[in-house]
């Protein structure tokens, strides 16, 4: 036997593991407190996607003349597309 696959068996027998288990003990996450997030992420969801470097480099270039973030730039680029579609621009 491979001495790589003994060394796994020996530390999953170690661990508790009956002999010929294929499966190691399952382990529960901790859940995420509420508290331990970002106040200001608090009911927010992420939004991405992925873009060519030339986009991000450019993207960077605006927040740079406008002295503003990549945040409030998708914030406004999302508003203007909810109007486009008759949505409330909530953003």
């Amino acid at each position: 036997m491979n001495p790589a696959k003994n060394d796994l068996k020996a530390a999953l027998q170690k661990e508790g593991q009956p002999p010929g288990s294929d499966t190691p003990k399952s382990v529960d996450p901790a859940p995420v407190e509420p508290s331990s997030r970002r106040p200001s992420r608090q009911g927010k969801k992420l939004i991405s996607g992925h873009f060519d470097k030339d986009v991000h480099h450019q993207l960077k270039v605006i927040c740079l003349e406008t002295d503003s973030t990549i945040q409030k730039l998708l914030a406004e680029s999302l508003n203007l597309l909810f109007e486009k579609h008759k949505k409330e621009p909530i953003a």
